[in-house]
């Protein structure tokens, strides 16, 4: 796993998923899968426009609580996410023109005009043999069921369950190849308002009985993670610790790899030996689930899980770096805003030795006992003087395409503001900048303003981050910033500027008009306690 202050964190995998041999019999069931459970999932890209995720029964009520991977979206006509999704995204002419999707539309049938739209499913009539039985809501899932490799698995909601035996029946005849199919092409069993798909129905059947052991939306795991994701939206994802029991011999696993050739996780050679910070932070993991959703003419994702490296957040729990920015000018473009406690560099420096080096460090103590003799820079020391308190890089208005064009750097209202001793931040850039060539020395001078180190590119922008603002109070700066938990924030606003993004994009207009719905961008990150937060919000206006 990876983890970026104020950005998104990543589940590594162990290496490249491999993919099983083509054979006919697979290739019926993906078609299966992706007609009747897949294609729903994967709409949560395509048709994120379209969904959002109600209150009422969820596919996680027919998966066990050994379920280590989930991935679920929801169709359902009739929420106010839907609404708002549309409302949304039909401000862009791009959606309109490609989709012309109305907030009244059957959401189930425009998706199964796309996945059939190829001409594979000859004969295939929705209104005849599909929605009579389907349901709005769909998951894929990876489920633990003893065995070496978890079992792929979708669940579909479906609203009739004679209709919908008789409906997959005929999928699998007319998409899978009919009388002529030879071999297995899939298993599913219907148990109550859900149809469970599997590689086999064998494995369908276990799956179900296990669910009846006890079913994911009951496990404590599940409901801690996903309310810790925030209210509910339109698509879910949620991992489990038990995923990680797996990564020994697993390439990986995402809801995208069960549409492939291979449905699944597949097994890969490993190191004999996994280093020891890295099975220290699979062993801290103890889960994650993230959501999004549409709310007020804005899409968010909120995402939570576990703080598997403890050691190294501690070290980015300051709020100094959002309360800086909350202070630049109230017409700042964008600003990234940021803190590390004192410390981190040692740590990072510790940190590294365990994860790049050998196993005492010693190739990275010479290089770096190399590089203090050749620059007369001290590390970590220097690069904890230079970021000082807090930091805060942002861009100013007055952004001119073709005055920086023929002007160069100097013409970007751009620059860095420092809680810190100016004169020794400047000590350190006086040491780079013996190091750099004459065009990017001149930029390397910073100001002192109320305790504040400030270096800029432009001198008028340099005033302008002398004086500070309240950009705090800026109605597209609250909208989007989660001002009272973060402690790292990353801040767009594209009415700024006159539409900066429209102007700078003017000679290229379809992408323009694009761009024009847009307000506002943020991204905030927090640490409550032994879990991880980050929200990403996007308003339009």
């Amino acid at each position: 796993m990876s983890m970026t202050p104020g950005g998104p964190d990543y589940l590594d995998a162990s290496g490249p998923v491999e993919a099983t041999p083509d054979n006919d019999n697979r290739k019926r069931l993906i078609v299966l899968g992706a007609l009747v459970a897949g294609g729903a999932v994967v709409a949560g890209g395509a048709w994120a426009a379209s969904s959002f995720f109600s209150t009422g029964s969820q596919p996680s009520e027919a998966l066990p609580d050994s379920t280590v991977a989930y991935f679920s979206v929801d169709l359902d006509p009739s929420g106010g996410q839907k609404i708002e999704a549309i409302k949304t995204l039909r401000k862009f002419p791009g959606f309109t023109d490609k989709i012309d999707l109305e907030t009244d539309d059957d959401l189930r049938e425009r998706l199964f005009e796309e996945i059939t739209k190829s001409g594979g499913c000859e004969g295939l009539d929705y209104a005849e043999d599909v929605k009579p039985w389907l349901g709005s809501r769909a998951a894929m899932a990876a489920v633990d069921l003893g065995e070496d490799t978890p079992a792929p698995v979708g669940v579909v909601q479906v609203t009739d369950a004679g209709k919908a035996e008789a409906g997959v029946a005929k999928l699998v005849d007319v998409c899978g190849g009919g009388e002529e199919a030879e071999g297995d092409v899939g298993g599913w069993v219907v148990e109550g308002d859900w149809m469970v798909l599997a590689e086999t129905k064998d494995i369908a059947s276990q799956v179900v009985d296990a669910a009846g052991d006890g079913s994911l939306s009951g496990d404590a795991s599940f409901e801690k993670w996903t309310g810790q994701a925030g209210d509910d939206g339109f698509m879910s994802v949620y991992v489990a610790k038990g995923v990680t029991s797996y990564l020994d011999d697993l390439g990986g696993f995402s809801p995208g790899s069960m549409m492939g050739g291979d449905l699944g996780m597949t097994p890969q050679e490993t190191p004999e030996e996994v280093p020891e910070n890295l099975q220290q932070m699979i062993d801290d993991f103890d889960g994650a689930a993230a959501t999004v959703r549409f709310d007020d003419g804005a899409v968010e994702i909120e995402y939570a899980m576990s703080d598997y490296q403890p050691d190294m957040t501690k070290y980015v729990q300051s709020d100094q770096g959002v309360s800086m920015v909350a202070g630049l000018p109230e017409d700042t473009v964008a600003a990234l805003g940021f803190a590390l406690e004192e410390g981190w560099g040692q740590a990072m420096l510790d940190y590294a030795k365990k994860t790049l080096s050998s196993s005492d460090g010693s190739d990275i103590d010479e290089e770096i006992s190399q590089l203090e003799a050749e620059t007369g820079l001290a590390f970590p020391e220097d690069l904890e003087t230079l970021l000082g308190d807090g930091v805060t890089i942002s861009l100013g208005s007055g952004i001119d395409p073709d005055a920086i064009t023929n002007g160069g750097p100097g013409e970007v209202p751009a620059g860095i503001r420092v809680k810190g001793d100016a004169q020794e931040i400047q000590a350190v850039l006086d040491k780079i900048s013996a190091q750099a060539p004459p065009e990017m020395a001149e930029f390397m001078v910073v100001t002192e303003s109320d305790g504040y180190a400030v270096l800029a590119l432009q001198d008028d922008y340099r005033g302008k981050l002398e004086s500070g603002g309240d950009l705090g109070d800026n109605d597209d700066y609250a909208q989007v910033v989660e001002s009272d938990d973060a402690q790292t924030v990353l801040f767009v606003n594209f009415d700024a500027d006159d539409d900066w993004l429209v102007r700078v994009t003017e000679d290229w207009p379809e992408v323009s008009e694009n761009l024009a719905p847009l307000s506002a961008f943020g991204v905030s990150g927090w640490v409550d306690g032994d879990v991880m937060h980050g929200l990403f919000k996007l308003t339009t206006d």
